[in-house]
């Protein structure tokens, strides 16, 4: 594992290691980014060939999916996160991806630095994704989970409008709430405080504060015009 030098940037990067790619949590992955991590590499099985009747590189690719579509959404680049297939032999093979992986992340710049999202905000968006993990992980059990068996079949059905869609309606309104009320732990903040801090639409804001509301899970103080924990 690499460090950072003041001198040369050099990525520092996790590589996730367990038995099977299938055992593979997507909390595994944010928490390697929580702690700093520029790139995070999974490598497993040629898919079809998994050595268990499970076919856990098939949870692993499904897994991938949806952490690129999370980091995006909080305005981290989803190529830091790489999934290769490859044999124990073939360590070769695994030099070269490894060696093409850290240049891509050298070329891609320190995590959140190369973003432009500062460190707090940053910190805080990748605590949201983790703190929904438990939900997320029902919602691809439950609507995102593919039947047929292939590469093409997880890349055609993970890029379709009706998956985004589906992935916006159950997971990235959800995303939102979790991040507001992160932030709200710190201190009351106006609609437009919130806005700006976390670079959402003010109209969206007042939705989710509204809906909140009526939950009890929020306040509002009239007399400094923000929002606290309920």
């Amino acid at each position: 594992m690499a460090g950072v030098s003041r001198q040369q940037y050099a990525p520092e990067m996790k590589i996730i290691n367990v038995m099977c790619t299938g055992r593979i949590d997507l909390a595994f992955v944010i928490r390697a980014f929580l702690k700093g991590a520029d790139g995070v590499f999974v490598g497993g099985c040629y898919l079809g060939e998994c050595h268990y009747v499970t076919e856990g590189n098939y949870d692993a690719l499904s897994n991938s999916y949806i952490t690129k579509k999370l980091l995006e959404h909080v305005g981290v680049n989803p190529n830091r996160l790489r999934i290769e297939w490859m044999s124990a032999s073939e360590g070769t093979r695994f030099a070269e991806v490894m060696n093409d992986f850290t240049a891509q992340l050298k070329e891609i710049g320190a995590l959140g630095k190369a973003e432009g999202i500062d460190k707090n905000a940053l910190s805080l968006k990748l605590e949201a994704i983790n703190k929904l993990i438990p939900y997320i992980k029902l919602v691809e059990r439950e609507r995102l989970r593919l039947p047929v068996k292939s590469e093409e079949a997880y890349d055609e059905f993970f890029n379709s409008e009706e998956v985004n869609n589906l992935f916006n309606e159950l997971i990235i309104d959800k995303l939102t709430v979790s991040q507001i009320m992160l932030l709200l732990q710190e201190r009351p903040f106006s609609t437009r405080e919130i806005s700006e801090f976390l670079e959402l639409n003010p109209s969206e804001v007042s939705k989710h504060m509204n809906s909140s509301s009526r939950q009890g899970l929020v306040r509002y103080d009239s007399n400094s015009k923000s929002y606290a924990l309920a």
